[in-house]
């Protein structure tokens, strides 16, 4: 009998510890699985994605192992997964794919714009209008590459180490969408 209620005991602590942090009262998971076939990866760190003193997002990055430095996480070749909360009551289509262009923009250059550009229109197709309390994941696996999921609906998946990178710059770049967020994402928030 107490090893029965020890093992309960344990299911139970490992069962309250399964989110890791809480941001602006969403409760993010501790780990994600970025496909059937791979080993989770841990929450990294997460932060409010404000805009014109408007909470946005609450932004997650999870990788297979914590990352302090930028160049460390955009040089891995291996999964990665940044997924997105939404806090605001309306992010319109046009909009989420107005920040992502200036994302790519701010920290692309010209030719790796131009190379990725029939990608970046793919990607930019795969969104809808979102609303508080939707979530939009980007999940990269070698082999697939990335998949866009809104609310557990898989909306399809653009291929690409190159790819991965170019939209993990759009936080952790040299021209992040918003600085506070980069720091937090990389566990300094």
């Amino acid at each position: 009998m107490p090893i029965r209620l020890l093992a309960a005991l344990a299911l139970l602590l490992s069962s309250a510890g399964a989110f890791g942090m809480e941001v602006a009262g969403v409760k993010l998971p501790d780990t994600v699985a970025p496909g059937a076939s791979l080993p989770p990866l841990v929450l990294n760190g997460a932060g409010v994605r404000s805009k014109f003193f408007i909470k946005v997002y609450v932004g997650a990055l999870y990788l297979p192992a914590r990352a302090t430095g930028a160049d460390a996480v955009l040089r891995h070749t291996g999964p990665v997964a940044v997924h997105m909360y939404f806090l605001h009551s309306e992010v319109t289509q046009q909009k989420l794919v107005d920040a992502w262009n200036e994302g790519f923009s701010a920290n692309l250059g010209e030719a790796e714009r131009a190379r990725l550009g029939e990608r970046i229109e793919r990607f930019n197709g795969l969104f809808q209008t979102v609303r508080r309390g939707d979530v939009i994941r980007l999940d990269y696996a070698p082999g697939t590459g990335t998949v866009v999921s809104i609310n557990s609906e898989k909306r399809g998946a653009i291929e690409g180490e190159d790819f991965r990178q170019a939209w993990l710059r759009i936080w952790l770049g040299e021209k992040p969408a918003d600085a506070a967020l980069k720091r937090a994402m990389l566990g300094a928030g």
